[in-house]
């Protein structure tokens, strides 16, 4: 019991001075008040815990409650556990009956283990003083999450803990998490349940009531499946089976703790973690952890409610796989109507799997309906659906809906079939719905009227507030349109002529396009008495007619630009890039262009070229490719092809210019910008080819029926670097030969590799007769039957033989 205790504090400031109180002399009272309070607190609960201990050993021994203290006293003394820790230690365990007090062997029975727990070695001052202060700190712990908390805390600093976790076992023999520290809630609900299979630590652990050591992480995974996400979080675990009471049963809690550090636990802290395991036995029963819900006698009561019921339902528990997922659910209860839903008639369900009985569920809704409900507790309703069951002893195909409801740890499923009459009104339902339409009713004699649910929806008018009446519909419609309502109105009421009338109306969701059908019953007199029809959304209809008029015009539109566009874009490839009609003659040499563009967008690209005779009587012959079909390759084609020609005839070098072309790239609008390039000046003296290159592929020389490329000279793109170093090759011509210099668009394929269609390019060119014909055999047997995604662009440059020789050449 608490000794009684006064606590007082002096004042902070002497009576009478008038002064006020120091601040801070207060906040200590109040502090040492605070503290004085959690002792008392503290007393008052270990106190408790001492009663319940007492309490229990009065029980078993019949002693006095001085007695059961002495023998609790002598009992912590020869383990060399504290009276709390011993008191933990009995109500976890409760030990066979201890003597009378005056018992001779009361000293030899209360140094005796509690149950069959083996009697504790003796722990190190260090280990002694921790489960001191973890039994203290237990009588403040007040369920098995807040035990898991404090033994986390205690544990972390004593053997390296970074996660606890209790498990509590369920009549299925499956485990149950009913506390954790030190794991997400993600986690905590993955393994909320571990089912009783081979392979788990913690369900091995207590089936041999031995602790499970898990110390080499390969090795323990390649044994066990691990629990964590990923599982080498945690590099090395213990589970420890929670000591059981008397009677040397099974344990039925277990705990775990989870170490993020590799390695072994140590002797001390193996023995620590023992103690820490029946010292956590007592808390456990003082709780009471739930156990599973369904028991055999609660699934009888279920059963005999559900037979009582006049609709089809079940009770069912989910059946998880190793890793916590629910692979199917076991039906512990179902009425009647269920069974036949399931086709077997009178037979009884409860026992067997529930994808068992309703394979074809597995792919519907349902399915996944009832996973989430078991993962976020939310109740489900379907919408109806057809199935076939048993009814009346027959196989009937009906509709039905169906209700999942969350119910313990398990789902409480009832299905409720639909007769003709529901059928029929939710098939009306329907096709109003999917037709976005409904009906409408006006009896002109009683002057009643009535509006399907659909079509208050339709007009955005409160059901409250009722139908409209026949003669108001005009109202509805906006002002451009009321008068072709009103005249179709009129002939309704006065002629009986059925109208078929669109209208536009505003809603509160905005302005809606609206079908009004109707027509008249009339009396044996032709007097209209009653009118029916209905009224139907079109907005969505009229929305996507808009929007294809809209299409249609902007397609007209493009259709134009594109035309002028193209206009514009032949005119400005013949400024830029004029092409001659037929071969000319330069220095001798027979030369014939091609230009194609490529087959989509504008066909104007960044390919070009020249072939000029210079001052001196040489020929200029260069080849180029821009990259990019935009107006700003056009713009930098432009610019090169025309410096180029402009440095060669004013005596710059090949390789000078290359050099220079390429600091104007640099310093062009576009700093971004690349472009290759072939640079040939033919020598007509010396009947010799001088060329360099920038990233170009390599001339194609044929001779005598032979095509082979040239060897490529140092030259690195235009615009890649800003101190480029090019180098010029000279090669000699014969009469006869035949060079071929290009860009990349007549070899490339894409996606395979740009050397197959140079070796394309050197068959076709050698070819027989290839050297005989135009130009164009070359090119109808590299491109015919393939869409040109880039521009192309050929010189085909011959050498004519002197009888061949124009003699103005």
């Amino acid at each position: 019991m608490c000794d009684a205790q006064h606590v007082t504090s002096e004042h902070a400031t002497p009576a009478g001075t008038g002064a006020a109180p120091d601040l801070e002399t207060l906040s200590k009272a109040v502090a040492n008040q605070r503290a004085e309070m959690d002792r008392l607190l503290d007393r008052a609960a270990t106190s408790a815990v001492l009663e319940r201990a007492k309490g229990a050993v009065m029980a078993l021994t019949g002693c006095s409650a001085d007695e059961a203290r002495e023998a609790l006293a002598q009992r912590a003394k020869t383990r060399g556990h504290s009276l709390l820790e011993e008191c933990w230690t009995t109500l976890g365990g409760l030990g066979p009956p201890l003597p009378a007090a005056d018992d001779p062997h009361l000293a030899e029975a209360a140094a005796a283990p509690a149950g069959t727990v083996p009697p504790a070695a003796p722990a190190s001052d260090d280990v002694s003083a921790a489960l001191t202060r973890l039994a203290k700190a237990l009588v403040r712990v007040g369920s098995p999450q807040d035990l898991a908390r404090c033994l986390l805390e205690h544990l972390a600093p004593d053997v390296g803990a970074d996660a606890v976790l209790l498990y509590s076992k369920l009549s299925s023999g499956a485990l149950e998490l009913a506390g954790h520290a030190g794991i997400d809630a993600i986690l905590a609900a993955q393994w909320r349940q571990v089912p009783p299979l081979a392979g788990m630590a913690a369900p091995d652990t207590l089936r041999s009531g031995e602790p499970r050591w898990l110390e080499d992480f390969e090795r323990d995974s390649q044994r066990y499946l691990l629990i964590g996400d990923p599982p080498g979080r945690w590099r090395s675990r213990a589970w420890l089976p929670v000591p059981e009471g008397a009677g040397g049963g099974t344990a039925e809690f277990c705990l775990g703790v989870l170490r993020r550090r590799a390695g072994p636990f140590s002797p001390a802290a193996r023995d620590h973690l023992r103690a820490v395991a029946r010292l956590c036995a007592g808390p456990l029963r003082t709780y009471g952890v739930r156990r599973e819900a369904a028991t055999a006698a609660d699934a009888e009561t279920v059963q005999r409610v559900l037979d009582t019921l006049p609709v089809a339902a079940m009770l069912l528990t989910p059946l998880r796989g190793a890793s916590g997922e629910v692979r199917d659910l076991r039906i512990d209860a179902a009425t009647g109507q269920a069974a036949g839903l399931a086709g077997r008639g009178g037979e009884t369900l409860a026992g067997r799997r529930f994808l068992e009985c309703f394979p074809a569920l597995a792919g519907e809704p349902l399915w996944p309906a009832c996973l989430n409900a078991l993962a976020t507790g939310e109740p489900y309703e379907g919408e109806p659906f057809a199935h076939q069951g048993v009814v009346a002893g027959a196989a009937e195909l009906s509709m039905y809906s169906v209700r999942v409801v969350p119910l313990g740890g398990g789902l409480m499923l009832t299905w409720v079939r639909h007769d003709s009459s529901d059928r029929q009104e939710q098939r009306l339902a329907d096709l109003q719905r999917l037709g976005n339409l409904g009906w409408a009713n006006w009896n002109l004699v009683t002057h009643e009227a009535g509006w399907s649910t659909q079509v208050f929806a339709i007009f955005g008018r409160d059901p409250v507030r009722g139908p409209v009446r026949l003669g108001d519909l005009p109202a509805l419609a906006q002002p451009e349109d009321r008068p072709e309502v009103d005249r179709a109105v009129e002939g309704l009421l006065h002629h009986g002529r059925p109208c078929d009338v669109p209208f536009r109306s505003r809603t509160p969701l905005g302005v809606r396009h609206v079908r009004f059908v109707a027509e008249a019953a009339t009396d044996a007199g032709g007097t209209p008495v009653a009118v029916h029809g209905f009224v139907q959304d079109l907005t969505a209809r009229r929305r996507v007619e808009l929007a294809l008029v809209e299409s249609e015009r902007a397609m007209l539109t493009q259709h134009d630009v594109l035309r002028a566009e193209r206009t514009l874009a032949a005119r400005l490839q013949h400024a830029l890039l004029p092409l001659p009609e037929e071969p000319v003659r330069l220095s001798g040499l027979r030369v014939e262009v091609a230009y194609l563009p490529a087959q989509a967008g504008v066909h104007v690209g960044g390919d070009w070229f020249s072939a000029i005779e210079l001052p001196d009587g040489d020929a200029l012959l260069v080849v180029g490719d821009v990259a990019g079909h935009s107006v700003d390759a056009v713009a930098t084609m432009a610019q090169l092809r025309f410096a180029a020609k402009g440095m060669v005839i004013t005596g710059s070098s090949l390789t000078g210019a290359l050099t220079r072309l390429n600091t104007l790239l640099l310093h062009s609008r576009d700093a971004h910008g690349t472009a290759s390039m072939v640079l040939g000046r033919y020598e007509r003296r010396r009947h010799r080819l001088v060329w360099a290159q920038a990233g170009h592929p390599p001339p194609l020389l044929v001779r005598d029926g032979t095509a082979r490329y040239l060897d490529r000279p140092r030259g690195v793109l235009l615009g890649a670097s800003a101190a480029p170093a090019y180098e010029e090759y000279a090669c000699v011509l014969r009469p006869g030969d035949r060079l071929i210099l290009y860009t990349d668009g007549l070899v490339e394929r894409p996606p395979e590799n740009i050397d197959l269609g140079l070796e394309r390019l050197a068959r076709a060119a050698a070819a027989p007769r290839a050297d005989t014909g135009s130009l164009g055999r070359i090119l109808t047997a590299l491109l015919e039957g393939r869409e040109r995604r880039d521009d192309v662009c050929v010189l085909d440059i011959r050498v004519p033989h002197p009888d061949d020789e124009d003699p103005d050449g």
